[in-house]
C-alpha cells in the first residue's frame, strides 16, 4: 500500500511537470507548425522547385511568415514571463515596504517611493512606523546601492527594526538590534560568496556595504528623540519649510561599530498642525538633463499647508518632471502631520468650590 500510494504521488509530479512544460511550449506550437509547412513546401512541393520570380516570390512570402510567427511566439512568452515577475516583485514591495496607515496614535502620515531602476518596484530604500508604549517610532534609511541587490539588507533592517521598536525602551537599544542585525546578513552574504564555493567575484562586495539611517521617536507631548546614522536630516513644515535638527550624526551602521554610548537627540518638538518630511537622498541629488539639482525645500515650502498624501503626490510630481522620469537613485518619502489637539487647560465648573488650606496651627 505505502509503495503504491508513492508511486502514485510520483506519477502525479510527473504528469504536473509534464503539463507545466507543456503550457510553457504552447506559444511556440503554432510558429513551429508554420515552419514545418515551410519546410515542405520547400522540399516537397515540386511548385517551389520551379525556377521564375513567382515562386520565388511565393517562397520568401512563406519563409517571412514563418519567422514573424516565431517572433511574435517568442515575444508573447516573454511578455508573459515578465508580467509575472512584476507581479512577484509588486507583492515583495507590498509586503516589505507595506504602506503606513492613514492614522497612527494621533498623527497623519503617507509615504511615495520611486525606483531608479526601470520597470522594478522595490528598491534599497526602508521606511516604517509602528505605534509603541514609547511614542510612535519611524525608521528610514537607504541601503548602499539599489535593486534586487540591496533587497537582503532592507530585508534584514525592516524585520529588526519591527521587532526591537515594541521590544526596547530606550531608542538606542533598537538600534544596536539594527546594526546586530544587518552584520548577520553581511555575514551570510560573506560566506555565501566566498570564492571556496566556486563562484567568481562577487558582483556586489560585502565589504561595500552599508545603510544610512535615521530613526526617530515622537512622544505622546510631540518631543522628538532622534538617532541619525549618516542620513539626511529630516525638514518640519510649519509657517516655512526647515531643516530639523538631529544632533550628531553617527556613521552608517556596516562602516564602523557604533559607539559605546548612544545618546538620542532630544532638542525638537513636533507641535499639533506641523508636518515632518522624512526622505532619502535621491530626492535632493536628482538632477535635470543640464546637471542642476532638484530644490526639495523649495518644493516642501510650495506644497506646505497640504495633506500628507498631498504633499507626497506633490514632490513627486515635481521630481519626475525635474528629471523627466530618469532617476539615478532610489527616493522615499515618508510625511507625518501632528494632528493632536492640545488642550487648554479647562477653568473650574462653577458651584464647585476650591478646597481652604488647612489653618495653621502654629503661632
Amino acid at each position: 500500500m505505502i509503495r503504491t500510494s508513492r508511486t502514485r504521488r510520483g506519477r502525479g509530479r510527473a504528469r504536473s511537470a509534464l503539463g507545466s512544460r507543456l503550457r510553457g511550449a504552447a506559444p511556440l506550437a503554432l510558429p513551429v507548425g508554420w515552419g514545418a509547412v515551410a519546410v515542405a513546401w520547400k522540399f516537397g512541393c515540386p511548385l517551389a522547385r520551379q525556377p521564375g520570380l513567382p515562386m520565388r516570390i511565393a517562397t520568401s512570402i512563406v519563409f517571412l511568415t514563418v519567422g514573424t510567427g516565431l517572433v511574435l511566439g517568442t515575444r508573447r512568452r516573454l511578455c508573459r514571463e515578465l508580467a509575472r515577475v512584476r507581479a512577484v516583485a509588486e507583492a515583495t514591495q507590498r509586503a516589505l515596504l507595506r504602506p503606513p496607515p492613514a492614522r497612527l496614535d494621533g498623527l497623519a502620515l503617507a509615504a511615495g517611493q520611486l525606483s531608479a531602476t526601470r520597470g522594478a518596484t522595490v528598491g534599497g530604500d526602508l521606511y516604517e512606523a509602528v505605534a509603541t508604549p514609547y511614542g510612535v517610532r519611524i525608521v528610514i534609511g537607504d541601503v548602499r546601492g539599489h535593486g534586487l541587490a540591496a533587497l537582503g539588507a532592507v530585508v534584514a533592517v525592516l524585520g529588526s527594526f519591527r521587532e526591537a521598536a515594541h521590544d526596547e525602551a530606550e531608542l538606542g537599544g533598537v538600534l544596536r538590534r539594527l546594526e546586530r542585525a544587518l552584520q548577520r546578513h553581511l555575514r551570510e552574504r560573506a560566506r555565501d560568496e566566498h570564492p571556496a564555493r566556486g563562484r567568481g567575484a562577487p558582483e556586489h562586495p560585502v565589504a561595500e556595504e552599508f545603510v544610512t539611517l535615521l530613526l526617530l521617536e515622537v512622544r505622546p507631548d510631540g518631543k522628538l528623540a532622534v538617532l541619525d546614522c549618516g542620513h539626511p536630516a529630516p525638514y518640519r513644515l510649519g509657517p516655512r519649510a526647515e531643516r530639523l535638527p538631529v544632533g550628531e550624526p553617527l556613521p552608517p551602521l556596516g562602516v564602523l561599530p557604533l559607539p559605546a554610548a548612544l545618546v538620542p537627540y532630544t532638542g525638537a518638538r513636533l507641535l499639533p498642525g506641523e508636518t515632518l518630511v522624512l526622505h532619502t537622498d535621491g530626492a535632493e541629488e536628482a538632477r535635470d538633463h543640464r546637471g542642476r539639482f532638484f530644490g526639495l525645500e523649495a518644493a516642501l515650502a510650495r506644497a506646505a499647508g497640504g495633506s500628507p498624501e498631498g504633499v507626497v503626490r506633490r514632490v513627486r510630481g515635481e521630481l519626475l518632471r525635474h528629471t523627466g522620469g530618469r532617476l539615478d537613485d532610489d527616493v522615499a518619502l515618508l510625511v507625518v502631520r501632528n494632528d493632536r489637539v492640545r488642550v487648554p487647560a479647562q477653568p473650574a465648573e462653577p458651584g464647585l468650590r476650591r478646597p481652604r488650606p488647612a489653618p495653621s496651627t502654629h503661632c
